[in-house]
């Protein structure tokens, strides 16, 4: 199997358990969101991953075409953490010729790279202007180029759409699936629920420091979270929630309702038992976003995961 493989990991400090037997895969050409609220353990992770600090017991393993590395050779990782360290007084241009030097990039190589990449986000014209004169979104563009210059096959994004407009979030997911689509593995960690459930093929969860989720994020839709139908009607409240098929019901204004339904109940079985007269105006199903399944989660924990899989 190619890719990263992450292999029944376990990381403690003192007596606290961090990360608690944590396995996945991250193949080649596709995308892993690793998500999961304050202290759950996604940072050690990361660490152990760039060989910054060793797990005390499982194994990582990076398998790149027939070669298998124990651990993840430093030259094919490209690291974009969440925490910024550009020098606010070097230049754009030398900056970048450094970092991609550090990855053996011929300098040649890395300048047409570069201007390239300058050129995509609409940089050029800063190639040789300081850090310190470029907006936050700015810098994290340059910090982005940054860690994928010497074209790595294994890409960590830490909160890379931090700081970042609309116009230019936009910019980072088109390249991001570029990478992928050019045959990288990323690890994608982020707060922004929006971003992962548009970018993100697969989804690990964890919280404190154990798997309550993964998947496809279809999957995990239908496995986690009730049908939701947002409906436009005259009729009252009453007569939807007496099907007996409702779990909640939310107003969201002057006759719009939202009504999560029952476990295992399905849009056609609610729609069926609603009165033939029923005079409906609009009508929309769905699933919860992914936002609200990782609340749900984040506030229970595994047992919540396994209530919700188990109903």
């Amino acid at each position: 199997m190619r890719g990263l493989e992450v292999q029944k990991v376990h990381k403690t400090y003192g007596t606290k358990k961090v990360v608690d037997d944590i396995s996945f895969h991250a193949p080649p050409g596709k995308i892993l969101g690793i998500l999961g609220p304050n202290g759950a353990g996604k940072t050690t992770i990361i660490r152990m991953i760039m060989n910054i600090t060793a797990p005390d017991q499982g194994n990582i393993m990076f398998k790149d075409g027939r070669t298998e590395h124990k651990g993840i050779p430093l030259a094919s990782i490209g690291y974009l953490p969440e925490e910024r360290g550009l020098y606010k007084e070097a230049k754009i241009m030398n900056i970048l010729l450094f970092l991609a030097s550090l990855n053996d990039v011929p300098k040649h190589v890395a300048k047409e790279r570069i201007l390239r990449w300058l050129t995509k986000f609409e940089l050029e014209k800063y190639a040789n202007s300081k850090v310190e004169q470029l907006s936050k979104g700015m810098a994290q563009k340059v910090q982005f180029i940054g860690s994928v210059l010497h074209e790595p096959k294994f890409i960590i994004l830490d909160e890379p759409f931090s700081g970042l407009d609309p116009v230019s979030q936009d910019m980072f997911k088109t390249e991001i699936r570029a990478l992928a689509n050019l045959g990288a593995s990323i690890l994608l960690s982020s707060h922004q629920m929006n971003i992962v459930e548009e970018l993100c093929d697969d989804i690990f969860l964890i919280h404190q420091g154990r798997e309550v989720v993964k998947g496809d994020l279809q999957t995990i839709k239908e496995r986690y979270g009730n049908f939701r139908v947002n409906m436009l009607s005259e009729a009252p409240n009453e007569v939807i929630l007496n099907t007996g098929l409702v779990a909640e019901s939310e107003k969201l204004g002057h006759a719009r309702y939202r009504y999560t339904l029952k476990d295992r109940v399905s849009p056609l079985e609610f729609t069926n038992s609603l009165p033939a007269d029923l005079e409906i105006r609009e009508l929309i199903v769905s699933r919860p976003s992914l936002h609200d399944i990782f609340v749900k989660i984040a506030q229970g924990g595994a047992e919540v995961a396994s209530n919700m899989e188990n109903s």
